[in-house]
């Protein structure tokens, strides 16, 4: 699949691990703010075709989840994870032909209580 931000410098290449079957939200306190739907994506299954250098980059807390955004428009493209750092959270909403709306009821995960906090 082809993934753009909204200014359209940065643009991804991606190949879904589960389709849009694993839609998620997750509600730590970053996540409930940025408002994405996440659908994943092995590290190998994710290439930059454009703009890498138009990505910037957010870490906080353990600073294990990397989170990358687009440095003109802010839309958040992706993400490493921090509960599988093997894989990418991939905005649904930058992914051409998918309207986040038509997903349906898209679970929640409990972000607050993180498993890699315990």
């Amino acid at each position: 699949m082809k993934g753009t931000c909204h200014c359209g410098a940065v643009e991804l290449e991606v190949e879904l691990l589960h389709g849009l079957t694993d839609a998620s939200r997750c509600d730590c306190s970053f996540c409930r703010r940025k408002g994405t739907i996440g659908v994943t994506a092995r590290l190998n299954d994710l290439r930059v075709v454009r703009g890498e250098d138009n990505l910037t980059l957010y870490r906080w807390g353990t600073k294990t989840a990397r989170h990358w955004f687009c440095r003109t428009c802010g839309i958040h493209t992706h993400h490493q994870r921090r509960s599988n750092p093997e894989e990418y959270g991939v905005n649904a909403g930058i992914l051409e032909g998918v309207n986040p709306c038509d997903l349906g009821d898209v679970p929640w995960s409990d972000g607050v209580n993180h498993p890699s906090d315990r």
